[in-house]
């Protein structure tokens, strides 16, 4: 008798079927088990609203979580940079693997590189983050960029640059490579310029709680120094009191001497969206060995950075 497959939630864009496909092909090899794909849309995937204006927060989640707390799968595959910062108590986060590449590229016409954009380029994001430090950079440079909000999946998002309607367009290096295009990338951009999404390259695999051995089979695929920085990352942008529409960026990296990592690095910045006033700081300290040390390291930095002036820059916020 062959052992019943295992049902892995996934949202149904193609990035998203990709990075699932290449997370099923491990959990088959831990288990032993085949897994099969199950095709989730949520309510970011169906509405059209600006992500800053539905909330950002949960909204690729949410249909996968509950479809995990019905029973409808057995475990779900979310990109870490979605999830809400909060962990419901009832679900656990199994494995976070090693992470890819966590940079933003810009896919520009004509192979051009961000430094090489007209005076007045039109570049397409719809996150408040990118735009912020891509409108700081260019303030900074002497250059004159407008940047324009745009959503959709990766064919949309090229399409305007492909169709003339952009100069450029800025994604994440992580999808692009996932799902096979990212010789279609004309300039990488540093961190030092960009500071990517908190858990940006992440993926997250989350299942029940109570589920033991599933959890143990899962945990194979974790990679401790990705979990250790994406935790210090999100632990930031909890402590900012940001959701994951917020203009905030952060990135935690390990420092090592030779093949011996020494330490943990996490840089963080928070900006007005037109790039007039960004707060960016970075801490240094111990790799955390724990959730806890690593969520220390976030609070800190949130800390320092509050006390710069961060909390003004971050919009409406309930008082």
């Amino acid at each position: 008798m062959t052992e019943q497959a295992l049902r892995l939630g996934t949202r149904r864009s193609k990035l998203a079927m990709a990075q699932s496909g290449q997370v099923a092909d491990a959990v088959s090899q831990v288990t032993g088990r085949p897994v099969e794909l199950v095709e989730i849309t949520t309510y970011g995937d169906t509405s059209r609203e600006n992500l800053a204006q539905i909330g950002g927060t949960g909204v690729f989640v949410t249909a996968l979580r509950d479809a995990l707390v019905s029973g409808d799968v057995d475990f779900a595959v979310h990109s870490l940079k979605d999830l809400p910062t909060a962990q419901p108590d009832d679900l656990a986060l199994a494995a976070v693997p090693l992470r890819e590449d966590p940079r933003d590229v810009l896919v520009a016409r004509d192979g051009l590189t961000f430094a090489q954009l007209p005076d007045g380029a039109r570049v397409g994001t719809g996150s408040p983050r990118r735009m912020a430090q891509l409108n700081a950079y260019a303030r900074s440079h002497g250059m004159t960029i407008e940047t324009v909000a745009i959503r959709g999946n990766v064919d949309t998002r090229i399409g305007y640059v492909r169709k003339g309607e952009l100069d450029a367009v800025v994604l994440a290096a992580a999808g692009l490579k996932r799902i096979g295009r990212i010789d279609e990338v004309t300039d990488f951009l540093s961190v030092d310029t960009v500071l990517p999404a908190p858990g940006q390259g992440a993926l997250a695999i989350e299942c029940a709680a109570d589920n033991a051995d599933l959890i143990a089979s899962l945990a194979e695929l974790d990679d401790p120094f990705t979990r250790a920085a994406v935790t210090a990352e999100r632990s930031l942008l909890a402590a900012l009191e940001a959701g994951c529409s917020a203009p905030v960026g952060a990135l935690a990296d390990v420092l090592a001497d030779g093949q011996t990592v020494k330490e943990m690095r996490l840089r963080g910045v928070v900006g007005t969206t037109d790039g007039s006033t960004l707060v960016q700081l970075s801490t240094t300290g111990p790799v955390p060995e724990t959730h806890d040390q690593a969520m220390a390291l976030g609070r800190e930095l949130a800390a320092e950075m509050l006390a710069k002036g961060a909390a003004g820059l971050m919009g409406e916020r309930a008082l």
